[in-house]
């Protein structure tokens, strides 16, 4: 009897304590009796292990490590603010990667750079597809690369993992620098922007490679583009902490939110430089991130069209430049199915149905310069691929830069 009533009165007392206790200490009870058994993340690697063990072989194991680990920043200098930001990374043993490359590398493929040899298309299958045999057209090796002077990233040594503090704002509020993957403004760079060109940013947000064509400071027009109205707004949040507001507001520049894929109906003919960063798998973030996740269940559907997405954007993209301009198409994923695959694909589309004849600009003498900085996938018979690894974990980014003859 005695062991009852103190029962009842530890009972209470829990009752009155807790009753007492502020509501912010309380811990709300989840309705879900059990996690996921299989997160998005876990769904993502046993993709990806079955995937790129066999597009990769024995790089998969190394790369694989690098993707699950802390990856690098690069701190993208914004030459529109008025702080030395430049003198103050650089004391903290920061270096610019874009003037800092290769002595023998710079601005020149070597006479002695031989062809790399291609890959047999059956060796790098993917478990989404299969490879598409089609011929292209490739540009004899541009051994001169030209690079803007005004485009400045700041990135620690090699092996060096400190990470950036974030940005704070100058006297006009304008942040000193944007904070991305290094290897993600490399397609800015090859796209080799000069004075007056018009250029088609098709796939603009959240708005990286946006801040970074900007800071050429000479494109005469600039059109950015994204189908998803959120995704837009947020670019314009990125746009008016980089860049001042009368250049925002001018005629040079437009924002949209229109349906990428319709762009050839909207505007054809038109750019000189046009570039497709598509929507991907994410791999970094696929692997990393349970929010937001293009693995979890209720986006398969979403996750196999992506080829067929990425497809129509390129597509569009090549239809919106003019005879002579050139494409640059890029994604942030290792597929072999979503990255070569899907240029081969547009090449002989773009000829079958609208007669545009394209090729393939060679961009080694790109790798061949930052060589120092990033480390690149081998042999690649279509484009060039910063491949994440622990000596300098940035990537993965897939380029291919395409010119339009007709």
């Amino acid at each position: 009897m005695a062991l009852l009533v103190n029962t009842r009165l530890l009972l209470r007392k829990v009752k009155n304590a807790r009753s007492l206790m502020p509501k912010r200490h309380r811990m709300k009870e989840k309705w879900a009796a059990t996690l996921p058994k299989f997160p998005p993340t876990s769904l993502a690697l046993q993709h990806f292990d079955a995937t790129y063990s066999v597009q990769l072989g024995q790089l998969w194991p190394s790369v694989r490590i690098a993707l699950l680990s802390e990856r690098k920043y690069g701190a993208l200098l914004n030459t529109f603010s008025h702080d030395a930001v430049l003198e103050d990374l650089q004391a903290k043993g920061c270096r610019d990667f874009i003037t800092d490359t290769d002595t023998e590398g710079r601005g020149a493929l070597p006479e002695h750079f031989s062809a790399l040899p291609c890959l047999d298309p059956e060796s790098v299958v993917g478990v989404e597809g299969e490879s598409n045999d089609v011929p292209v057209k490739k540009s004899n090796a541009d051994r001169h690369l030209k690079i803007s002077p005004k485009i400045k990233c700041l990135v620690f040594p090699r092996g060096d993992i400190t990470r950036f503090k974030p940005a704070r704002p100058d006297t006009q509020r304008l942040l000193g620098y944007y904070l991305l993957d290094a290897a993600s403004v490399l397609p800015c760079l090859a796209l080799d922007i000069q004075e007056g060109h018009i250029v088609l940013d098709l796939c603009a947000a959240p708005g990286g490679k946006a801040v970074a064509l900007l800071q050429t400071q000479a494109i005469g027009f600039l059109c950015l583009n994204d189908t998803s109205v959120s995704r837009t707004l947020r670019l314009k949040k990125v746009l008016h902490s980089y860049i001042p507001k009368e250049l925002l507001t001018s005629k040079n520049l437009r924002i949209t939110s229109s349906d990428g894929t319709k762009w050839g109906e909207i505007e054809n003919n038109t750019f000189d430089r046009v570039l497709v960063d598509v929507p991907c798998t994410t791999d970094r973030h696929s692997v990393m991130e349970d929010d937001n996740n293009i693995f979890s269940k209720n986006r398969i559907g979403e996750r196999r069209r992506l080829p067929q997405l990425q497809l129509e954007l390129l597509l569009a993209g090549i239809e919106a430049a003019c005879p002579g301009g050139e494409i640059m198409y890029s994604t942030c994923t290792l597929s072999h199915i979503q990255n070569q695959s899907v240029v081969e694909q547009a090449i002989h589309l773009a000829q079958e149905n609208h007669g545009i004849i394209l090729e393939v600009v060679d961009l080694r003498p790109l790798t061949h310069m930052f060589r120092k900085t990033f480390h690149f996938a081998p042999n690649l018979h279509l484009g060039e691929m910063v491949i994440p690894h622990l000596g300098a974990n940035f990537g993965p980014i897939y380029m291919c830069k395409l010119r339009r003859l007709t």
